[in-house]
């Protein structure tokens, strides 16, 4: 017998989203991909009513030829200047820095180049251009409220080239931090800005861009995006729109993520991991609050205080996080079996759940990435990850964890024993 509501709210594995409906706000920029797709740039900057274009970038990025000239040869004339001094701590010093260097180029646009750090500076500094903001004010505004107030006028439009793949391209929202070497401030403070309008107005992913980035630094972050798809699915402001989009997002991850940890990986894996990353970031970023939750606060509480990389956080705890999930809650195993393990009857439960966490366990290990914390460069040590678990009880997404999960900070730190 088929025991399947016909509501049409009914998600196809029995997930009801809520009995009003859902609504799903969201206004991402233009997408372009392909491979030699960054030779639209100028196009494109045209499009969108500007004509002078600062481009953004880190020191490495900024001197490798293979992803700076067709940055260059993609917008030509439109070129106005380069500011390669970001850096991966993205502080508002380098943010207002950047805003100087707009108005200084006679600029009216942003193109942002390379990483979240580059990605993230340019969404600060949209901010102060709007504002007309000093470098002491931004800098208070930040370490006082944890914040930066956005402004009411116009944001200058910008352009986002990732060449990684954690994400903070395709998003409303962007890390920022001060410190007292580098801003007029006592002691570090970190916090970010949200705002719609920061969400790029185009968005540029040109795989051959991907390719010139060290494999380290890509597989790392790609872990950091394959998560984004998994908590779009059990995430409780899930919809079907993001469903959809992470789905088939899983489903291209697997395909193509683990040639990223071989040698030469075909062309054709690099456009389907690519594409997998773009698509797990579809409508992760909303009006209405991100869809993240579990795994990225575990990766929060990882990286707070110590040197590790988030996504290389992930990789260690993402599975035993998996399994807590699937122990407590239902945490849409079932859609995330049909992704990461087709084949698994979705409808026998552990089996899902099983087939699921082998699922990313796999792709994880293809990546050659750390299988447990203590594999990170810098970890906390075991008698410390009490002090973790407190951390992620507390971060903001796990707000967002699935409906019915009431995570405990005793439970928590089980979860970081086991992923020790």
């Amino acid at each position: 017998m088929d025991e399947r509501s016909d509501s049409p709210l009914d998600g196809f594995d029995g997930r009801t989203y809520g009995a009003d409906g859902f609504r799903f706000e969201y206004e991402p920029g233009t997408i372009r991909f392909g491979r030699g797709c960054v030779d639209s740039l100028g196009e494109e900057l045209r499009e969108i009513g500007a004509s002078r274009a600062l481009v953004v970038t880190g020191r490495t990025v900024g001197s490798t030829p293979a992803v700076m000239d067709p940055v260059r040869d993609g917008l030509g004339d439109a070129l106005a200047d380069e500011f390669a001094e970001t850096t991966p701590e993205k502080r508002v010093a380098t943010a207002h820095a950047a805003a100087e260097a707009l108005e200084e180029a006679d600029a009216d646009a942003f193109v942002a180049v390379g990483s979240g750090s580059s990605l993230d500076v340019t969404k600060v500094a949209r901010f102060l251009v709007a504002r007309d903001l000093t470098h002491e004010a931004a800098a208070r505004e930040l370490a006082e409220n944890g914040t930066i107030t956005p402004p009411e006028g116009d944001l200058p439009p910008a352009v986002a080239v990732p060449t990684t793949l954690a994400g903070a391209d395709l998003s409303q929202g962007a890390g920022i931090s001060v410190g007292p070497d580098t801003d007029p401030v006592e002691s570090h403070a970190g916090g970010g800005v949200s705002d719609p309008r920061l969400m790029p107005t185009v968005l540029h992913y040109d795989p051959d861009l991907f390719d010139t980035t060290p494999q380290r630094v890509l597989v790392g972050s790609a872990m950091n995006g394959l998560d984004k798809a998994v908590e779009s699915l059990y995430g409780k402001n899930a919809t079907p729109v993001s469903d959809a989009t992470a789905v088939h997002g899983l489903r291209l991850c697997r395909e193509g993520l683990p040639a990223l940890g071989t040698d030469d990986p075909d062309p054709r894996d690099v456009e389907r991991a690519v594409l997998g990353i773009v698509l797990a970031q579809y409508g992760v970023s909303r009006p209405d609050g991100s869809t993240l939750s579990v795994l990225h606060a575990f990766g929060h509480g990882l990286t707070h205080g110590f040197d590790a990389h988030q996504g290389r956080a992930h990789a260690a705890v993402a599975p035993h996080a998996l399994r807590y999930l699937f122990e407590h809650v239902d945490g849409r195993r079932g859609l995330l079996a049909e992704a990461l393990a087709p084949g698994v009857p979705q409808d026998d439960r552990e089996a899902a759940a099983d087939a699921a966490i082998a699922g990313l366990t796999e792709i994880r290990d293809g990546l050659g990435l750390p299988q447990r914390i203590r594999d990170l460069d810098d970890h906390p040590e075991r008698d410390e990850l009490g002090d973790v678990a407190a951390y992620v009880a507390d971060d903001v997404f796990m707000r967002n964890a699935p409906p019915g999960l009431d995570a405990t900070v005793e439970e928590l730190r089980e979860v970081l024993e086991a992923a020790w």
